[in-house]
């Protein structure tokens, strides 16, 4: 498995919010934009909690293992790997729909309207992209926990012929 790429997620995240921000004015122009849904951020919230949770306690679990302490719970091999997966596809969603979000929050931002809900939406939107960024930087913390240690054993030295 290959490891998360800032520079993908970040191009990601620019690609739908420019995407998003092109589709806002062009619904707007044609009747009216859907609200961003307050549930949003928190959903994402929890995500980068639920990830965080997961990161701190697979480091806990590894660092005991690593020192041999009297009656540690070892680390499954193949729970690892689910959590960095679970990892991996939750930054790439999230950098999605952060991006969507930023470019709604960019929109309703630009927006001359001074409507109060139009103004809920910003701040909606701005919390999701801020959780988004928060599901990234878990999801990047625990991909850096379950990282195997370098094994110079896989390619040993080429004989020589004497």
């Amino acid at each position: 498995m290959k490891e998360l790429r800032i520079p993908v997620l970040a191009g990601v995240f620019v690609v739908a919010g420019v995407l998003a921000w092109a589709a806002s004015r062009l619904w707007n122009s044609l009747g009216t934009l859907p609200g961003v849904p307050s549930a949003s951020p928190i959903v994402l919230a929890v995500i980068a909690t639920v990830l965080l949770a997961t990161a701190l306690s697979l480091r806990s679990r590894l660092k005991a293992q690593r020192e041999r302490v009297p009656g540690a719970k070892g680390v499954d091999p193949m729970m690892a790997a689910r959590a960095v997966l679970f990892g991996h596809a939750s930054a790439l969603v999230a950098a999605l729909v952060a991006g969507i979000y930023g470019g709604v929050g960019v929109f309703l931002l630009m927006d001359s309207s001074e409507a109060p809900a139009r103004q809920d939406q910003t701040v909606y939107a701005g919390l999701a992209v801020l959780a988004g960024v928060a599901v990234v930087a878990a999801a990047v913390f625990l991909e850096r926990v379950c990282r195997l240690p370098d094994d110079d054993d896989d390619n040993p030295p080429a004989a020589t012929a004497a």
